[in-house]
């Protein structure tokens, strides 16, 4: 039962960690020999997130882990590292790389970003009962199951977290009570699949402009928005002070500290007001708005779109947005720390389930975007903003410039929005390929 990682202090673990991602910035930096090949093939967001997954893998550091205490009970650990990325680092970051956005810029990006994050929900939808009828060819047992064994009934919490997130995930495990001790197991197979998808995606977004040109994709709207960002930046651009690092900061942790005080209150209130609606399917649809992290990420966002009508954007041409990325990259090292690469052997029937329905999530999304010439942009943060939810859809949005951070969280508040009812869809139709 002892699965102890070497390293178990979470301040040594965190120094790993930005070793790691200091060795990724000065190998991308090196312009000649191997290293210079390498970047141009793999890009440094992906190393980022591969680095700390691979010292998980050898048994370094961990994410959780149990041991045995001296009258032989399990005692269950987990490192605090991943949640101040996501509950601190990430909302800091959105307001950093929020501050100098051009909405009307954002909302020119026009109508295909919506299409690609519909397009991504309906993959999810039908990827589900696909994948149970094509592995109960092979394998009928791995879809089997009765009562609330039900493969099917676990499936549908992977559907609530790959088109909502978290709070979407639980409301699924209630609407249909999937046996608490086989749970882990599909927890297990959401970290696996979902965590090897965004690595493809972030493999892709180094040859993006090679698929592009494969889509024939038309990114000006996106190119005139990185534009209009970095002409204004260059207009405000300065060397900063101490001062200016410290207002900035002021502003980021600031607006977090807001957004904490304010989801504190509205979580509870939105909880309590749902839990008391009569019909439970209506009442499932709005667990989320029972979610801090939800009113978290979309307050700590509307806080940083009403600063940049203010005087506070100029603060991009000190760095703010530079700063922001360094949390979000200490967030992507803190995500490829809880990937286990070696966990992808330990279930292969349930992990083939869950890779035979991103395949067909995936597949469903490049034909769309090859039809209506989509950006890979919109494919990679649609995607994103429905598998990975508001803590990855970000990132994947600044891989391509920060500035495009804000797309991926409007559209992972889209996936929070309908996640529930969409799962529930899904989940019906497992539940008759599954009996077919």
């Amino acid at each position: 039962m002892e699965n102890t990682p070497l390293i178990t202090n979470d301040a040594i673990v965190f120094g790993f960690l930005m070793l790691a991602l200091g060795f990724v910035f000065y190998t991308e930096n090196i312009k000649t020999g191997f290293w210079s090949k390498f970047y141009k093939i793999v890009p440094g967001l992906f190393m980022a997130y591969m680095v700390p997954a691979v010292l998980t893998s050898i048994g370094l550091i961990a994410p959780e882990w149990q041991t045995v205490d001296q009258v032989g009970e399990i005692v269950s650990h987990k490192t605090s590292i991943y949640h101040v990325a996501s509950r601190y680092l990430l909302p800091a970051a959105l307001v950093l790389m929020t501050l100098s956005i051009d909405l009307k810029a954002v909302f020119n990006l026009g109508w295909k970003a919506l299409i690609m994050f519909f397009t991504g929900t309906v993959g999810i939808i039908i990827g589900g009962p696909i994948a149970i009828l094509l592995i109960s060819t092979v394998s009928p047992e791995t879809v089997g199951g009765s009562g609330f064994d039900a493969v099917w009934r676990g499936l549908s919490t992977l559907a609530g977290s790959w088109i909502g997130g978290g709070a979407n995930q639980t409301a699924m495990l209630e609407i249909y009570q999937y046996n608490q001790k086989l749970y882990g197991g599909m927890v297990f197979v959401d970290i696996v699949v979902a965590n090897v998808w965004m690595a493809i995606i972030l493999i892709g977004i180094g040859k993006r402009d090679r698929i592009n040109k494969w889509l024939k994709a038309d990114t000006s709207s996106i190119e005139a928005l990185k534009e209009k960002v970095s002409t204004f930046t260059e207009s405000v651009k300065r060397n900063p002070s101490l001062t200016d690092y410290m207002l900035i900061l002021a502003i980021a942790f600031g607006a977090v500290s807001f957004a904490h005080l304010i989801s504190g209150f509205l979580a509870p209130f939105f909880e309590n007001a749902v839990s008391g609606i009569a019909s439970a399917t209506t009442r499932n649809m709005l667990t989320f708005l029972g979610s801090s992290f939800f009113w978290m990420i979309s307050i700590a966002t509307l806080i940083a779109i009403i600063l940049s009508f203010t005087k506070a954007k100029n603060y991009e041409g000190a760095g703010a947005s530079k700063i922001g990325s360094i949390f979000i990259y200490i967030l992507v090292a803190s995500i490829g720390m809880k990937m286990d690469l070696t966990m992808i052997f330990d279930n292969l029937g349930l992990i083939a389930i869950g890779f035979v329905w991103m395949t067909i999530h995936a597949l469903l999304l490049i034909f769309v975007a090859k039809l209506i010439k989509a950006p890979y942009f919109f494919l990679a943060v649609g995607s994103q903003a429905n598998v990975g939810g508001a803590a990855s859809a970000p990132i994947v949005a600044s891989a391509f410039h920060p500035s495009l951070a804000t797309v991926g969280v409007l559209l992972a508040v889209f996936g929070y929005a309908v996640g529930t009812i969409a799962a529930i869809g899904c989940t019906i139709l497992m539940q008759l390929a599954a009996a077919s």
